[in-house]
């Protein structure tokens, strides 16, 4: 049970939403933005894909810096930064002024999942690690969800650049709070002394498994499972990235609906993703329990939502639109389901608290090197075939190859004492995530 610890899972879930409500605004208003600025496919593809070049340049800074100044203060600069710069796209008046405007939200943005796994281990115990892993990861599709319906009537009725300015303050507002409420679990005062004592004892690990000591990023690479993660990571995120950017195009061109209808239609698949990847994380914490998680068994739950959202290979043969709303429903619950699992079998496999903002930060840029790439060769493919076959073909290829990576490189705890020390159990089992 959460208790008042579940305020923290809260705040992590609406980060996560507005992150990707800002990510997505743009897809939402696309169509308008193209006609405005005189942009094809290709062109829109690199505008898609442009705040991932500076997201992912920043990740591995940002993961520094979270360990070593703590993700209050960390999470505060990020999303004020992200937040402004979202502001400003309703403002640009050139293809250069968006570009660069996305280039800066990216930045900020760099900030997220890592402040969400340092945060996480701080405050939850590993037998919460799914479920409030899923929690946090389940925003990135609540966001969507709700832009798609509020933002598509916003552009439908006043245009698009408005849009933007409210997205922005929707950003500001959790700022404020966050801090106001907002610290490391000693030092808040509306934490009660029992539920505190429990978030303390839970990061410590019995005698025979201590966690080891902060280690720089060039020892924790050692890993195969680092690796693992990262290209499991990067096979699942470049569907996320195929959907967040071109799936209200796509609505629009195949089936020829209108920007609010696109909306309404947007957000069904990302609201039942929502749901059943909090289910999963659920299931996956209650079926580990028993057996302990530092043998990193929940590869195999990982590996299962891949082969869910390997369905998306079904999309060029379907015509009903009911229907193709059910394979996007089931593509978009097991890619949200295999971020979150993937998320939370780095947690399970990480030695040492101490290092995993820069271990998530290095798994995400993993994933968002496929994610930058998933824009762009979606516009180049809708450019050369006049058709967005083979874009789903490629994702749910690459999804099927994220089961292999996940059953075969991830199968031991990182160790950074050389391969010999991989086969111990390490304290990601009995500390906290």
């Amino acid at each position: 049970m959460l208790k008042r610890r579940g305020w923290i899972a809260l705040f992590l879930f609406v980060l996560s939403m507005i992150n990707y409500m800002d990510r997505i605004a743009l897809s939402i208003a696309a169509q308008p933005i193209a006609e405005e600025f005189k942009l094809d496919a290709v062109g829109m593809g690199y505008l898609f894909s442009s705040f991932i070049w500076s997201y992912a340049l920043c990740l591995l800074p940002m993961g520094y810096l979270i360990d070593r100044f703590g993700s209050r203060r960390l999470a505060s600069v990020g999303i004020a930064v992200w937040s402004a710069a979202t502001l400003l796209t309703g403002a640009a008046s050139s293809f250069a002024g968006l570009l660069t405007a996305r280039l800066v939200m990216g930045g900020g943005e760099s900030s997220s999942n890592p402040v969400g796994a340092k945060v996480i281990r701080q405050w939850f115990p590993a037998s919460e690690r799914g479920t409030v892993t899923a929690m946090f990861n389940s925003g990135s599709y609540a966001g969507p969800a709700i832009c798609s319906v509020l933002l598509g009537a916003l552009v439908a009725a006043v245009g698009w650049r408005l849009s933007f300015v409210v997205a922005a303050g929707i950003g500001f507002v959790w700022l404020l709070a966050w801090l106001r409420w907002y610290d490391a679990p000693e030092a808040v005062g509306w934490l009660d002394e029992a539920e505190r004592a429990l978030i303390l004892a839970g990061r410590q690990a019995p005698a025979a498994a201590r966690p080891l000591p902060a280690h720089g990023l060039r020892e924790l690479l050692r890993s195969p499972t680092l690796w693992g993660l990262a290209l499991t990571q990067g096979c699942n995120v470049y569907t996320q990235y195929l959907f967040l950017t071109w799936l209200p195009s796509y609505l629009q061109a195949t089936r020829h609906l209108s920007i609010a209808k696109t909306g309404m239609l947007s957000a069904v698949p990302y609201a039942v993703s929502v749901v059943l990847c909090i289910v999963a994380g659920w299931v996956s914490d209650r079926c580990l329990k028993a057996s302990g998680v530092a043998g990193g068994r929940r590869r195999n739950a990982v590996a299962l939502a891949l082969l869910c959202a390997a369905v998306v290979l079904a999309v060029p043969f379907v015509h009903d639109l009911w229907l193709l709303m059910a394979v996007f429903s089931v593509t978009l619950t097991g890619i949200a389901s295999t971020t979150s699992l993937n998320f939370s079998l780095l947690n399970d496999l990480m030695p040492s608290g101490e290092n995993v903002a820069k271990a998530m930060a290095f798994v995400v840029v993993g994933g968002n090197v496929f994610g930058m790439l998933a824009p762009i060769v979606t516009g180049y493919v809708v450019a050369a075939t006049g058709a967005y076959d083979w874009a789903f073909g490629i994702a749910g290829l690459l999804l099927l190859l994220g089961v292999v990576f996940t059953l075969t490189l991830t199968r031991r705890p990182m160790s950074v004492n050389g391969p010999a020390s991989g086969d111990r159990p390490m304290a990601a089992a009995a500390g906290g995530l």
